[in-house]
């Protein structure tokens, strides 16, 4: 990619959370914030109140063929990604596409396609890998400082989902499934942490919940994704309780991590967080050198988007991790409907 002073970007949506990545834009030196889409008229108000520089249109179809934009950033429900994005592919932008990529493999495959043909770049949502303490469990991983990873317990404990814009998340036609909401993080997670071993094999996965009449929205969420060599991480996930706590436990041949955060809430700017590495019999504290929490990984996340569409970085989160996300949840969410393990299949080239 050719070297530009400033990425003209646009944004899709702007929710709950397509306003923290208009922040995100506007706090990255690289990038202005041109142009915002969102169909809402409430939401197009409050768009440009707090955006005044930014033009405001009630399409994307419509800001794509007004702005002339280098990337364009999409946070909208997910039913909406597949189509959204290729609209933005097809338009000669690259692409910041909000997890999930899409709700089926097949639909990631046909971006995946289109940004070949087109010579476009894809980064996919999965912020925690820019995270100083969740990417701080991978660079000790990647230094050999528990030996080679064995197990991975990753666990959130949650207060329920928002409904979403006119209650999209709790649709199970809108949403894809509620596996692709949040655990996909988690999946994303565990296939990081045990790169060096090679892709996932099989997912077995169990849940309930407190909804008689509506099972697929699962409170209380389970799974075992096994990796070559042995190695197994074990996700686990309730909705049924209260604020935002999240752990990862990794094992390994020669020692261990112990990753916390909490927060009143995912959006919080004011987390409490923790990382601990083995020495001997107990855990010893290792130095978090910055705030971690998704309000502060999107701006890491778009600041690396813009310096990947600058040809200065690679991306955190490509189109095959995306890929590979997406097809875990389809995995796990087979292993609900069916009760037996799910065997994955490699992306095909």
């Amino acid at each position: 990619m050719a070297d530009v002073a400033e990425v003209r970007c646009g944004l899709i949506g702007y929710g709950a959370w397509g306003a923290h990545h208009a922040r995100a834009i506007r706090e990255t030196a690289e990038a202005e914030l041109v142009a915002i889409a969102v169909p809402s008229a409430e939401s197009r108000k409050r768009a440009a109140e707090e955006n005044p520089s930014a033009s405001i249109y009630d399409s994307y179809d419509t800001m794509l063929k007004s702005e002339s934009l280098d990337l364009v950033n999409i946070v909208i429900p997910s039913h909406l990604h597949h189509e959204a994005a290729l609209a933005v592919l097809n338009s000669g932008c690259h692409l910041l596409l909000e997890k999930p990529m899409a709700l089926t493999t097949a639909e990631c495959d046909d971006l995946i396609r289109t940004a070949r043909q087109r010579d476009r770049l894809i980064g996919v949502g999965h912020e925690l890998r820019m995270s100083a303490l969740w990417g701080r469990v991978k660079q000790v991983i990647d230094e050999g400082g528990i030996g080679d990873p064995l197990h991975c317990l990753i666990e959130l404990w949650r207060r329920p989902y928002r409904q979403g814009s006119s209650g999209w998340r709790y649709d199970i036609d809108r949403v894809g499934n509620w596996v692709l909401e949040e655990p996909i993080h988690f999946f994303d997670l565990a296939r990081w942490y045990f790169s060096a071993a090679g892709e996932p094999r099989t997912v077995f996965a169990m849940a309930n919940g407190r909804q008689p009449g509506h099972p697929e929205l699962h409170d209380n969420f389970s799974a075992m994704v096994s990796f070559p060599q042995g190695r197994y991480a074990v996700i686990n996930q309730t909705l049924a309780a209260w604020e935002h706590h999240q752990t990862a436990k990794v094992t390994g041949t020669t020692g261990a991590l112990w990753a916390r955060w909490s927060g009143a809430m995912d959006r919080t700017f004011h987390p409490t967080f923790s990382l601990q590495l083995q020495k001997g019999d107990a855990g010893e504290e290792v130095a978090i050198d910055s705030p971690t929490g998704e309000v502060y990984e999107l701006v890491d996340e778009v600041r690396m988007m813009v310096r990947a569409v600058r040809g200065l970085s690679s991306v955190a989160s490509d189109a095959n991790d995306g890929w590979w996300s997406v097809a875990m949840c389809q995995a796990a969410q087979t292993s609900l409907e069916t009760g037996q393990p799910v065997e994955l299949k490699e992306r095909p080239a």
